[in-house]
């Protein structure tokens, strides 16, 4: 397996790094073992230290490594900017709420004894495999938490984000955290399966493709090891006759066009009310129109180009196969655009019915679908017709009516009248195909605990 950058900007190749030699694997697992015993004896008010330590780092050299992002997957500098401090946000969350959060908890009143209590400890290493479209957040979610548990972390990104991947590590050894507490490797896929292998490794996180989600939760099934997977999502972003449709049409371009679509919470469906139709899908074309191509670390540009030549070629073959489905295009030019980058101009499509070869499928990029529909009820069928449940929005002027059809969809979580967004404070993932686990919040730090009860 080839980690290499590439500027989607461009087509140019920026670096390559070496696949990792079996040894170095050896190694990193030796490593994060002994880190594992070690850190069982210290103070979590020191691991604490050490991730504030981290978090002033990123905040240092903010703009450092925020290039690493654009240039390396291709998100525009701002986005990659509010990445970066998104991270900070993360790791100074767990420094500072993590102490209590895995303080004994204290169990009174019990059929039988006394009392109980139960504490909080590792299990061992986690390997955690992360995607290219947030190459820093993906990495701190899972660390920043495991970190303050002791559980040691071996991180094998995306082949196309090496830079970004080793600059975290390098970040790591740069504000003292020690040895083994994180390690990034380039593993070819034989390795990673010997890591899942691995008896020193206890747990594995994952955030991808379903495909790569079914296979490698397969591998660590087998091995009795604790997973969590966060996957696809095909996203509703649904309009209320009552909504104020300029917001709405604002925060429906920005929720499908930020990082060019290549988010897994992006508003993939728009579910628009018979009523407000028309209006939306007329100032909807009119935001869309405002995003135009251009190089990521220009302040100005207002659209990334998608992170690959594969991740073009696969979202051009997903649209035609759409069409020839039945879909119509409402907004955009599907002819392959050319360039050395890997630009893919935004569409609107509707017409997707359930016997389209696509309908099921998440296209991960500036693609949006539109839907009318007749009633609130028509809505939430539409919306739990998927096989999906990641995320979602709701827009209406009646802040308790959007709560209450918030609890109809079947996601893992749902914004209303805002862009959903990930916060450090809130638990973060999906139910059905979209996965399983949580990430962030006081529910991401108990994923790989040991959660032991002690009977008195």
């Amino acid at each position: 397996m080839a980690y290499t950058a590439v500027n989607p900007h461009n087509g140019e190749t920026i670096q390559t790094f070496a696949t990792a030699t079996d040894e170095q694997i050896s190694h990193i697992l030796e490593q994060a073992e002994e880190y594992y015993h070690q850190a069982q004896k210290e103070s979590l008010d020191k691991r604490a230290d050490l991730l504030n330590k981290l978090a002033d780092e990123f905040e240092a050299h903010l703009d450092d490594y925020a290039r690493l992002s654009s240039t390396n997957m291709g998100k525009l500098i701002n986005e990659s900017r509010s990445e970066v401090k998104s991270i900070i946000n993360y790791a100074r969350y767990y420094a500072k709420e993590g102490p209590e959060l895995l303080q004994p908890q204290k169990y009174n009143k019990l059929s039988v004894g006394d009392q109980a209590h139960v504490e909080f400890s590792g299990i061992g290493t986690i390997l955690a495999v992360e995607p290219w479209n947030f190459p820093f957040t993906q990495v701190m979610r899972v660390f920043a938490p495991n970190f303050m548990l002791g559980n040691p972390v071996i991180l094998k990104h995306a082949s196309i984000v090496p830079q970004p991947a080793q600059a975290f590590e390098d970040a790591c050894q740069k504000v003292g955290i020690p040895q083994g507490a994180f390690a990034n490797a380039f593993a070819s896929h034989k390795q990673i399966d010997h890591i899942i292998d691995d008896p020193r490794v206890q747990g594995f996180a994952l955030t991808g493709s379903e495909r790569a989600g079914r296979n490698l939760a397969a591998k660590a099934a087998k091995n009795l090891m604790k997973s969590t997977l966060e996957l696809g999502g095909t996203d509703i972003f649904a309009v209320l006759a009552d909504a104020d449709i300029d917001k709405a049409a604002k925060d429906a371009a920005q929720a499908r066009l930020s990082n060019a679509g290549q988010v897994c919470t992006a508003a993939k469906r728009y579910l628009v009310s018979d009523e407000v139709y028309d209006e939306f899908l007329d100032k909807v074309k009119k935001e869309f129109d405002k995003y135009q191509f251009g190089d990521p670390l220009d302040e100005k540009t207002t659209l990334a180009p998608l992170s690959s030549q594969s991740a073009k070629d696969q979202l051009q073959e997903q649209v035609e196969k759409v069409i020839a489905g039945g879909s119509k295009v409402l907004y955009g030019d599907p002819t392959p655009t050319d360039g050395p980058g890997f630009q893919f101009s935004p569409l609107i499509l509707t017409g997707m019915e359930t016997d389209n070869p696509m309908y099921e499928e998440e296209l991960f990029g500036p693609v949006a679908q539109i839907y009318r529909v007749s009633s609130e009820d028509e809505m939430v069928k539409l919306a739990n017709n998927s096989r999906h449940g990641l995320g979602g929005a709701i827009y209406t002027a009646d802040t308790e009516h959007g709560n209450k059809l918030a609890s109809r969809i079947e996601t893992g979580q749902v914004a209303v009248n805002r862009i959903l967004d990930e916060q450090a404070e809130v638990p973060f993932g999906g139910v059905k195909d979209s996965g399983y686990g949580r990430e962030l919040s006081d529910w991401g730090i108990y994923e790989f605990a040991n959660i032991k009860t002690v009977l008195n």
